[in-house]
């Protein structure tokens, strides 16, 4: 404190500076009700003296009942509480947004889950060929799933989908020429563009076309003895309408085999179902992007295809050994955990109804409007029956998305459980619920606080209510 500082502070200031407790005098209290006191509880109860000096410089805390112990005791209890809390935490979703990036974008499905405890709890083939007992590959564990999934002839998964764009092209031209539509330099997650990791390979970029329409002659003039590989970014993150145009990819590996160049298709949200017939957009499957004769595509595990975060490298095995043999592939590599997810998720897409009861991404993506409903009905019940008049409830028509960057026209009509709050305002209840010791993310919309059925798990509905619940009984 500055020597200026303590000439300003007043009697009253000084005194209630003094009246905080000493550390040791708070801990000893704490002692007598039963605490351990170890690391944590020291800094906890540090922490809450700290703050209780800011407040008071501030003159937020005048009153010396403030510094009495039981109600720093409180403050303690609370601070140590969130010290001893997960930093990375299980949340609800009630936005409505499926793929949702900021809340760790797919839901795993159990058969996932099971089989990371299996691999995580003890030791595993990871690198072990149990038919030779010999060194074996990791990527092997899902390359052949891959391959009878897609129709591809090799596969590698690595870390993400901008890892594997980045080794791809690292692989197959650096220090030389892409050819790359200009209305496909996209920017993905984290201002992370096309152009930039294209720099980062080592490949130089040529733009081809207008932003709005570009034609297979533009591809062709720009393809010189420079030229290593003809790129297609799908623009799944944005759409452009009007006046457009875009040469399609059969087109393309046609124009490249005239010339012996191979053509890669960065596929962003890799879809391996055709979910059209459920009302979204129709998506270019994997299998489709491969039977077009494409030489290399990369996509996401943990987007449309509801698997843990990994970036998937398939097609031609000349290629795919080259890029296998690439230093790079092993600081990109994924761990064993990915690897088990990844597989569980795998397997589930050998029946395509199942991996569509299965994978929670999937499910969410094709559910009926009239479950929703059903399940809105359950949770307005519960909070009606606990409320008991102090806040308004009902369910209302909404519309959820589907997040990750993909379908971003695809507006899913939904339901949502609409609170009105009394008492308390819309944007103090939506902190309440995210700060909860079950934290709840939903959106406020029109005046209401929306709760949006369509992410939100038949096994969470509970847990949801009573996190609600309790917010409104301290109001």
């Amino acid at each position: 404190m500055t020597p200026e500082r303590k000439k300003e502070m007043t009697g009253e200031v000084r005194e209630m500076l003094k009246s905080i407790p000493k550390v040791d005098e708070f801990l000893g209290r704490l002692e007598e009700r039963g605490f351990a006191i170890g690391k944590q509880v020291k800094l906890a109860v540090r922490e809450v003296l700290d703050h209780c000096r800011e407040e008071i410089l501030a003159g937020h805390l005048a009153d010396p009942e403030g510094l009495a112990f039981a109600n720093l005791a409180d403050r303690f209890e609370e601070r140590y509480r969130r010290r001893m809390s997960p930093n990375f935490r299980g949340v609800i979703n009630a936005t409505g947004v499926v793929i949702h990036t900021n809340l760790g974008r797919s839901v795993l499905p159990d058969e996932a889950m099971a089989m990371i405890a299996r691999v995580g709890g003890g030791y595993s083939n990871l690198e072990f060929d149990l038919d030779t007992g010999r060194r074996g590959s990791r990527y092997s564990l899902v390359e052949g799933l891959l391959r009878e999934l897609t129709g591809a002839e090799a596969g590698l998964v690595v870390n993400n989908n901008a890892a594997a764009v980045l080794l791809c092209l690292d692989t197959l031209a650096k220090g030389r020429e892409v050819v790359v539509s200009r209305g496909q330099l996209v920017e993905i997650g984290g201002s992370f563009r096309i152009p930039d990791v294209m720099a980062r390979s080592g490949a130089r970029l040529v733009e081809v076309g207008a932003t709005n329409r570009t034609h297979l002659r533009d591809y062709e003039g720009a393809i010189s003895e420079e030229t290593a590989l003809l790129l297609k970014v799908h623009t799944s993150n944005y759409r452009m309408i009007g006046f457009t145009s875009e040469v399609p990819l059969a087109e393309l590996v046609e124009l490249a085999g005239r010339h012996g160049l191979p053509v890669m298709e960065d596929l962003g949200s890799g879809c391996l179902l055709d979910l059209s017939r459920f009302g979204l957009i129709k998506e270019p499957t994997v299998g489709e992007v491969i039977e077009s004769g494409v030489d290399v595509v990369t996509f996401s595990g943990d987007k449309l295809l509801g698997g843990p975060q990994a970036g998937i490298i398939l097609g031609r095995r000349e290629i795919i050994e080259r890029i296998k043999g690439n230093p790079m592939t092993r600081a990109l590599r994924i761990d064993k955990f990915t690897l088990a997810g990844l597989e569980a998720v795998l397997r589930l897409y050998y029946d395509e109804e199942t991996a569509l009861a299965r994978i929670p991404t999937l499910a969410m993506l094709s559910i009926s409007k009239d479950k929703i409903a059903a399940r809105a009905r359950r949770l307005a019940r519960r909070l009606n029956k606990g409320f008991a008049g102090q806040c308004p409830v009902s369910v209302v028509d909404t519309g959820s998305r589907v997040g990750g960057g993909a379908m971003p026209e695809q507006d899913l009509p939904s339901k949502a459980v609409a609170l009105r709050p009394e008492g308390i305002s819309l944007n103090e209840l939506e902190a309440r619920l995210r700060k909860s010791a079950v934290p709840v993310i939903g959106r406020i919309e029109n005046e209401l606080f929306l709760l949006d059925m369509r992410t939100v798990a038949d096994r969470e509905i509970v847990p949801l209510a009573e996190t609600i619940l309790k917010v409104f009984e301290a109001v």
